[in-house]
């Protein structure tokens, strides 16, 4: 199975650099839809639900401190992802490719799992609880019916 790293990597090699937002809410998207799709998550690392949205802290740790990052800064190897995955991946940056950050940002505080992760804490407020598989799927799953 391929890690985070793996598929920000191909994520940054298909879309250019890009800020660190709009990496970590496209690496959630193409966790979220292929769990839909394929049926089976991309990577095993858990996703939080932080206060700007969904963060994958393994992630996160690769780019502190960075506000725009590119392929090479990424530890991963993009090789690793099937071809199946890659369509995943692809789907998802054609789609939500072209949103800004803080639009990505906007809709996932939209969308139920963010807020079910986060329960009643108050906007803005630090939070490390886990988005889980399950709640991705069942809620992305209910978009394509």
């Amino acid at each position: 199975m391929a890690n985070v790293g793996d598929v920000a990597k191909y994520i940054l090699e298909r879309g250019g650099g890009m800020t660190t937002m709009k990496l970590q809410k496209l690496c959630y998207y193409s966790q979220a839809w292929s769990l839909v799709w394929d049926e089976k998550p991309l990577f095993p690392e858990e996703i939080q639900a932080w206060a700007n949205g969904p963060v994958c802290p393994e992630l996160y740790h690769q780019h502190t401190g960075k506000f725009r990052v590119d392929a090479d800064e990424i530890e991963g190897d993009s090789g690793k992802l099937s071809k199946d995955e890659k369509e995943t991946v692809d789907a998802v940056l054609r789609f939500y490719g072209d949103m800004g950050a803080w639009e990505l940002s906007s809709l996932t505080h939209k969308e139920d799992p963010w807020r079910a992760a986060r329960g009643d804490l108050p906007q803005g407020a630090w939070c490390d609880r886990p988005i889980t598989d399950a709640a991705m799927s069942e809620y992305y799953s209910g978009l394509t019916d």
